[in-house]
């Protein structure tokens, strides 16, 4: 099976070829760019590299969010249509777990980090049994404080991913100390195959159920954060 692996969901852009026995290729650009423009063209560029068509494909897996809103539907757009146009099968994955690799052989949980802006993170908790990624709390938009309030009560070893974790080191030392342990920078960034592993073993639906996972704040938080920037103004 060889599969399209397609991540637009934040700044970098990765797009990987795979199947059951192998990465083929896969391009990494973490750089400022127009994921618009960039990812049909890397697309094509990557399975030109490996001589493979578009025909070759028997399924695509996208990062359905969460992550930046533009970049998420980019992502999801472009293989939905791929997968219509090539009438083969399309399935989402939490853009988070593209993270998770760096956990694989970690003897505690994985909190991949998104940094959401003011105070607030795109994040989620995993784990790795028996080598199969497990969801031990799902995807959220949530403050860090919150979060990681949370994860102090696991009292569990923490491995956090994601090149954002720096915006929050400080404060993640503070709540968990010597629980948490920071990812290095080859870890740091999201890698298409590891989505497209998990993506492999997934029973695909209707190509128009995937839709992109932007996840919102909690209701309470938002309206706290609202209440926070009014007294700012007062």
């Amino acid at each position: 099976m060889n599969v399209l692996v397609i991540d637009t969901s934040n700044f970098p852009l990765s797009i990987a070829v795979m199947n059951e026995q192998a990465v083929v290729a896969e391009t990494l650009i973490n750089s400022k760019k127009n994921h618009s423009i960039q990812a049909m063209p890397a697309i094509e560029a990557l399975l030109q590299s490996v001589d493979l068509q578009p025909k070759d494909l028997d399924r695509i897996v996208v990062a359905k969010g969460p992550g930046s809103y533009t970049g998420v539907r980019i992502g999801v757009t472009l293989a939905k249509t791929l997968a219509w146009t090539l009438d083969i099968p399309v399935v989402g994955v939490s853009s988070l777990a593209s993270l998770t690799g760096a956990g694989r052989y970690f003897d505690g949980l994985v909190c991949p980090v998104f940094d959401a802006r003011r105070g607030q993170v795109y994040t989620g908790l995993y784990a790795f049994k028996d080598q199969q990624l497990t969801e031990v709390k799902e995807d959220v938009n949530i403050l860090m404080e919150t979060w990681l309030d949370q994860l102090a009560e696991m009292n569990e070893k923490v491995l956090f991913t994601g090149k954002d974790t720096a915006v929050f080191w400080e404060l993640i030392q503070s709540k968990l100390g010597d629980r948490a342990i920071q990812s290095v920078v080859t870890e740091q960034v999201p890698r298409a195959s590891e989505i497209g592993l998990i993506g492999m073993s997934m029973e695909p639906g209707n190509t128009h159920d995937v839709v992109p996972n932007y996840i919102r704040l909690a209701e309470a938080e938002a309206k706290w954060l609202e209440r926070q920037q009014g007294e700012r103004h007062e």
